[in-house]
């Protein structure tokens, strides 16, 4: 299993009326998790499409438990349970300041060979540095 976790303040923009985050950002998030795990290996998303793979999500799940509110310092967990195939599955924890639990997602991504616009392994040098969590 592998984790890394991020922090990200809510900003005005994000909120509705209530003050709460619009729950359409949530996804948004998940991305700045993945993006972060990814760098936190020594990995891009733009390092792997200039090796001519690239990442379209497949799946989205996302449960509310209590709002993230404005201002507040949200840290985004992203874990990966298990060494990725052609998908990859990524889990999302979210916790507001007094660390409770506020937000649960999932993410299903596909690696796909831009060049063939088909389904592929996921990257050698990719692999190399995640499994070694995973032994």
């Amino acid at each position: 299993m592998y984790s890394h976790s991020t922090k990200i303040r809510v900003r005005y923009g994000e909120t509705d009326q209530m003050g709460y985050m619009y729950y359409g950002n949530y996804a948004q998030y998940y991305e700045v998790g993945r993006v972060e795990m990814l760098r936190s290996l020594g990995m891009s998303y733009s390092s792997m499409e200039a090796d001519g793979i690239m990442m379209p999500v497949l799946e989205l799940k996302c449960k509310y438990i209590k709002p993230a509110l404005y201002d507040q310092e949200i840290t985004v967990k992203t874990i990966i349970k298990t060494l990725p195939g052609i998908r990859i599955f990524f889990e999302y924890e979210l916790y507001n300041e007094k660390e409770e639990l506020i937000n649960i997602g999932a993410t299903t991504l596909v690696f796909v060979d831009m060049k063939k616009n088909k389904p592929t392994n996921p990257p050698e040098n990719f692999m190399e540095k995640l499994s070694v969590f995973f032994n």
